[in-house]
């Protein structure tokens, strides 16, 4: 190879491989020839020439197994970088989600929970107001301890008395 020479390519190697397997295939039979003229200097050296070819070729077929094999990784390499770029892109996406959902469930819960206050005392006070019951004035009239709780019987017997004699007075006016 001459030093300007292009690169080889996984394509050159191969071409370089089929050349130089029918050249083998050539020299094996012109070996075969010669053997059979009985010229043993020759058939070594041809021998010699047949052992640097298959050389050559099995120098060739491992340089295009790590030809392959740089490939192979590139390739693996390409879509580690591909994944690792798409990962900071989500990561960044999240971060930037996760920020404004920090922030607005903050200003949500300091919202929220005064809101929520305010309207359940509002809307506690509208049906008691519907229903005519004023809670202060009755916790302030209510009985207190264990006779309160035989008053109350008491009161409630009374008004039952009372309730049958109206009664009776409407039934025989």
């Amino acid at each position: 190879m001459s030093l300007f020479a292009k690169k080889p390519t996984a394509k050159g190697i191969e071409r370089e491989i089929g050349a130089l397997q029918l050249e083998e295939k050539k020299l094996v039979a012109e070996i075969k020839r010669t053997a059979k003229t009985g010229n043993e200097a020759a058939t070594k050296i041809l021998a010699r020439q047949l052992v640097r070819l298959r050389q050559q070729i099995a120098n060739l077929q491992g340089n295009r197994a790590q030809m392959r094999g740089i490939a192979t990784h590139t390739q693996a390499m390409y879509a580690n970088t591909a994944m690792a770029t798409g990962m900071a892109g989500a990561s960044k996406a999240m971060g930037a989600m996760n920020k404004n959902e920090m922030m607005s469930d903050s200003i949500d819960n300091v919202l929220d929970d005064d809101e929520a206050e305010e309207e359940s005392v509002e809307l506690t006070n509208q049906v008691l107001d519907e229903i005519g019951v004023d809670v202060a004035s009755q916790l302030s009239s209510a009985p207190k301890g264990k006779i309160a709780g035989k008053k109350v019987q008491m009161d409630e017997s009374s008004e039952m008395d009372e309730l049958v004699k109206r009664l009776a007075g409407l039934k025989n006016p």
